[in-house]
């Protein structure tokens, strides 16, 4: 049996011609208004599964520019350097928000989500921060060739770098201090 809409729409036009002389509650109806939520359904939870993805993408991409910058592997300075300039990044957008807010005015949802977004990171920082191996010259290769897309980021290696200089092998996708 055809599951994606346009089968089922193509299979009821061969078997009955003009889909719009369908009565409402036939056999045919019924597929497709199956196949159609069906369809919407997958839609859906790929759109969410996307926007859930953004931020380890954006993370990604911030260091595969750092990648591509240089020739070689990344000193560990440098990389803690790298993962200062990714953690400020959000830092004028913040300022210019409390700063656009009147006093005694409550903060607005954005300057909230910024703050929250920016403590939670600094506290990722302090654990742990979880990036790629910018410190293997196979693993950079792999990064500066990364065209963006999800399933290419499981061929890389990560770790998890804290502020004390401390660092070990993570996986991906992160889950929790993995």
């Amino acid at each position: 049996m055809p599951k994606s809409l346009a089968k089922v729409q193509k299979k009821v036009a061969k078997k009955k011609g003009n889909i719009s002389s369908l009565n409402e509650n036939s056999r045919d109806a019924q597929r497709l208004r199956r196949a159609g939520a069906r369809s919407e359904k997958l839609e859906r939870l790929a759109a969410a599964r996307a926007k859930a993805n953004q931020p380890h993408m954006q993370r990604i991409a911030h260091f595969q520019g750092a990648a591509k910058a240089g020739p070689g592997p990344i000193e560990l300075e440098r990389i803690h350097g790298l993962i200062q300039g990714y953690l400020s990044r959000n830092d004028e957008e913040f300022a210019e928000i409390k700063s656009q807010r009147r006093p005694g005015r409550p903060s607005s949802t954005r300057e909230d989500l910024l703050k929250q977004l920016m403590v939670t990171e600094d506290r990722e920082y302090d654990a742990g921060f979880w990036l790629p191996d910018l410190r293997d010259e196979g693993n950079l290769g792999i990064l500066r060739d990364w065209k963006g897309e999800w399933t290419a980021l499981n061929t890389l290696k990560y770790v998890r770098i804290a502020r004390d200089g401390s660092m070990k092998q993570s996986s991906f996708p992160p889950k929790g201090l993995s």
